[in-house]
């Protein structure tokens, strides 16, 4: 039950108060989707942890990125005097926002808390660590972004994932093959 306001009502039921509320975003809903991913981030790197967070845009920049306008391949993440910056995200302008359209390649900042921000300052300040963008998303109408603290792999390393990759893909081949021949 919702009041004129389209707030939950506290309803009773039994003598208890039972708060209805509103039902989760659908995986149809156009205001919860992927917009953009970086595919070739889990082939080039080792992806450790993961954290989503906000981006300080502004109004033309979230129309093309509603209108899938936005390419974070060649973007990456940087911590400097406590706060978390996107740079090199390109985000392509709007074409009706007239003069009032955005610099598509500007620094964008990126919104954590100050505990995630000190915990991501800690994890590029070893070596061989770096921030980099996964992907962005809408949820319920707002532009997150996915960013990962991710370990480089060597060339050896990538052709041994692509090994691992294909071994796991027959075995699982073979199993289904297995299965639709039983009685």
């Amino acid at each position: 039950m919702h009041s004129a306001t389209g707030h939950p009502v506290a309803e009773r039921q039994g003598g208890f108060e039972n708060l209805r509320m509103s039902k989760p975003a659908s995986q149809d809903d156009p205001n919860s989707r992927v917009v953009c991913r970086n595919r070739r981030a889990k082939h080039e790197y080792d992806l450790l942890q993961q954290l989503e967070c906000g981006i300080i845009l502004m109004g033309s920049e979230v129309k093309s990125i509603r209108d899938n306008k936005i390419s974070i391949e060649e973007a990456y993440v940087k911590v400097s005097k406590g706060e978390v910056w996107l740079l090199n995200c390109d985000i392509s302008e709007y074409p009706q926002a007239t003069y009032m359209n955005h610099e598509p390649r500007r620094p964008r900042k990126l919104l954590l808390k100050s505990r995630e921000v000190a915990k991501f300052a800690e994890a590029t300040a070893q070596r061989g660590l770096t921030l980099i963008p996964v992907d962005v998303h809408l949820v319920r109408g707002f532009v997150k972004l996915t960013v990962c603290v991710a370990k480089g792999r060597q060339v050896h390393d990538k052709r041994e994932k692509i090994k691992q990759q294909d071994a796991k893909k027959t075995i699982q081949q073979a199993v289904r093959r297995d299965v639709k021949r039983a009685p």
